[in-house]
């Protein structure tokens, strides 16, 4: 019998995943707060189009409230939630996994130790989704653009247990995965996702706060500039604590840390120049400005800055940047692109 498998949160990335597992015979159950998306794919299925194609598969979707008549428990869920909905989902959806079962935070920053305390470390995997692009602008439709990893030859999905064993199940979840986009199982869970982190934490703020494109900062000077720096400092940072942080958008963690060397700078601003992408798309946490939400901020730059004065490390680009969201996350700072020039002359640039 195919495991059942709940999507804790059912915004782009996880209505994403679930579609083409859905698509691929896994027996999926979605359970999301927003009711119009619960209802349309009740209703019309979950369409999913853009790079990999388009398609609708009928699914099971549930609103929180429907939750009490759930009769047979899951095997394992994925907590897709945003990272300030991480705590009180993982309590919900705990009661409705099975004693044996697992849970595997597919979400953009660092929550595997949150997870864990709540339902045991052995009980917890993360799975890093690095370079995807999707995105969930109207009910029961979600959009991925960007390349697909596996023409590129990159590894999209990156399941891994925190006490750095490669297991059973993290290979079994990493196979599934593979059939949406190219997964491995992986023994450097930390260094995975610091790498993660920083590649969301150079690119995610700046377009939020300057509803600016990734072709709109491949073209500005001032942007490739501050994301390099916050490139620099995350793997500053990553290093200072140990990890064995792997590539960050395909370029080495020592090569981003050194950018303060002319030559190391002018190699990584030419490289950025050409990393527009093939559309105009805008990151996770602006898509989550427009939509009205809070940010991640404070789970993602906030976390570099954190981490970084816990180890000596100094990371005024992110602490500008940090500033600058707060004000728009309370709404005394608007998106515009002058807000790219607030960060400047917060780093005295």
């Amino acid at each position: 019998m195919a495991e059942k498998i709940a999507i804790m949160g059912a915004g782009a990335l996880g209505s994403y995943v679930g579609a083409f597992l859905a698509q691929a015979g896994e027996d999926i159950t979605f359970v999301d707060m927003w009711p119009e998306h619960v209802e349309t794919m009740r209703a019309q299925g979950l369409r999913a189009s853009g790079s990999q194609g388009d398609f609708t598969v009928p699914v099971k979707a549930m609103h929180l409230t429907d939750a009490q008549a759930i009769t047979e428990a899951f095997d394992f869920a994925f907590i897709a939630m945003k990272s300030y909905d991480t705590e009180w989902a993982t309590h919900f959806i705990k009661r409705y996994v099975k004693p044996e079962g697992f849970f595997i935070s597919l979400q953009n920053c660092w929550n595997d130790p949150l997870i864990g305390e709540i339902v045991g470390h052995d009980r917890e995997m993360g799975c890093i989704a690095s370079h995807i692009e999707v995105a969930l602008w109207e009910p029961g439709h979600v959009l991925r653009g960007g390349p697909v990893g596996r023409e590129h030859g990159h590894v999209v999905f990156r399941v891994g247990e925190q006490n750095g064993q490669i297991t059973p199940r993290s290979e079994g979840v990493a196979q599934k995965l593979d059939t949406i986009d190219a997964a491995y199982a992986t023994d450097n869970l930390q260094g995975e996702r610091w790498a993660k982190l920083c590649q969301n934490g150079m690119g995610n703020a700046i377009s939020a706060m300057s509803a600016l494109g990734s072709q709109d900062m491949a073209e500005d000077s001032r942007c490739r500039l501050i994301r390099i720096h916050l490139a620099k400092e995350g793997a500053q940072v990553g290093l200072a604590q140990g990890l064995n942080v792997v590539d960050i958008n395909g370029i080495s963690v020592n090569t981003w840390a050194d950018a303060d060397r002319g030559d190391v700078f002018e190699e990584l601003d030419g490289i950025m120049t050409g990393r527009g992408g093939r559309v105009n798309w805008l990151a996770s946490m602006a898509q989550d400005v427009h939509k009205g939400r809070h940010s991640e901020i404070d789970f993602m730059n906030g976390l570099i800055c954190r981490k970084g004065q816990e180890t000596g490390v100094p990371t005024p680009f992110h602490d500008a940047i940090v500033d600058a969201m707060h004000g728009i996350d309370d709404g005394s700072l608007k998106p515009d692109p002058a807000n790219v020039d607030r960060i400047m002359r917060a780093v005295g640039r």
